[in-house]
């Protein structure tokens, strides 16, 4: 079996078809290339949702998997272990807040950040009983639970799954005054993410987040901040939100926390919202587990020592000006900030990704019609430059 297409067959025999992936199998990385089963090489520019932001196999993250799997890989929450604390105070210590709850894929996070929050209002706010509201923005992404879908503006995501959890208001994104009117005495969270990405890369305007932020101070509401693709360095930032020199009361991160290794999330933010939560009302099985932990403690050591935050700013800007000298009657816009990127097309964006594939760039379109570029932040400027030609092919055709 060594063809793209034999593995294709399979994938289609025996897998549920919840994805519609580009048709080549993968077999093969290092850095931000890969390899598929029939020896062709590609430029990886999605970085599997930002979770590769370290590159394919980081040697430094590789070693210490390696070295903690044949130690110790799971003990279950029931125990502690020598890595689990080593993590968390590197993350907090990296970050800026207290405490830290560590969880396994960015949905559990996101499950896990409401619970806290709803918590913290009932115990802080005097929220009464079951009346907790959270407010989230249209055309978010937070995952895939039922809750989370539950609060989606996408018809596809909800269809078919219903009924939902009660307790969450929906307001236009980018839009501070209709944050500001739909807060009420309810009221104990707004979760948002600074950019959407799987929304198509939609930047906010230059002061949305800081107007967001004192509005929720005022009211004494939690911002909740969904930096799961946008964390670690991918915006030019730790966090996208420090672009405007905001700290969020809760935020929530995963995919680029393992380096692409394992899942590995969490939530972040102080003592005074963290400790509502006492042993029995929340938890996870693999979370925070030894294995896990230590492959974070790598993951953040790469994104502190390579400087990636610093070179995404950097790298990005360019990229996007490069991009945007492109003169192609298709291109409605290219927006974002550091290495997440999207260029927003007057067509479909599928054909296009394939076609890019076919040039040895792998991409992938999002809200139908947005081309998203958010390559490993290791990457070289070269390497863009090798890329700039292709893309520039495929969307003047």
């Amino acid at each position: 079996m060594k063809t793209n297409k034999a593995y294709m067959k399979l994938s289609n025999k025996f897998s549920a078809r919840n994805y519609l992936p580009l048709p080549v199998v993968l077999t093969r990385g290092k850095g931000v290339w890969v390899w598929d089963v029939e020896g062709n090489r590609y430029l990886d520019m999605l970085s599997a949702y930002s979770a590769l932001n370290q590159g394919h196999c980081h040697p430094h993250i590789v070693k210490a998997m390696q070295k903690q799997a044949s130690r110790l890989t799971l003990t279950s929450r029931a125990f502690l272990d020598d890595q689990m604390g080593l993590f968390l105070k590197k993350l907090c210590k990296q970050t800026g807040y207290e405490k830290a709850l560590p969880m396994n894929s960015g949905a559990e996070a996101v499950e896990t950040a409401i619970k806290v929050a709803r918590k913290w209002g009932y115990l802080k706010k005097q929220i009464r009983k079951n009346q907790a509201e959270i407010i989230v923005c249209k055309n978010n992404f937070h995952g895939r639970t039922t809750t989370i879908i539950g609060f989606s503006s996408e018809r596809q995501y909800r269809d078919g799954f219903g009924g939902f959890t009660p307790g969450f208001k929906m307001i236009p994104y980018n839009n501070a005054k209709a944050l500001a009117k739909a807060i009420n005495r309810n009221t104990i969270g707004f979760l948002f993410e600074p950019i959407q990405g799987e929304g198509g890369v939609i930047v906010p305007d230059k002061g949305y987040v800081k107007e967001c932020s004192s509005i929720c101070k005022k009211n004494r509401v939690l911002m909740i901040d969904d930096e799961i693709q946008t964390g670690l360095g991918r915006t030019g930032r730790l966090f996208a939100c420090e672009h405007e020199k905001i700290r969020p009361d809760i935020v929530i991160i995963g995919k680029a926390l393992s380096g692409g290794f394992y899942p590995v999330s969490a939530i972040l933010c102080d003592n005074r919202i963290m400790n509502v939560l006492h042993p029995g009302d929340h938890g996870s099985t693999f979370g925070g587990n030894p294995l896990a932990s230590a492959i974070g403690i790598a993951a953040l050591e790469v994104i502190e020592k390579e400087k990636l935050a610093q070179r995404a700013y950097k790298l990005g800007n360019w990229f996007m000006k490069e991009l945007s000298k492109i003169k192609s009657p298709i291109i409605k816009e290219v927006r974002g900030k550091g290495l997440l990127i999207g260029v927003e097309l007057k067509t479909k964006a599928r054909k296009y990704c394939e076609e890019l594939m076919k040039l040895g760039i792998l991409a992938k379109e999002t809200h139908a019609t947005v081309v998203r570029f958010a390559p490993p932040l290791i990457v070289k400027k070269k390497e863009l430059q090798w890329a700039l030609p292709r893309i520039k092919k495929v969307l003047c055709k």
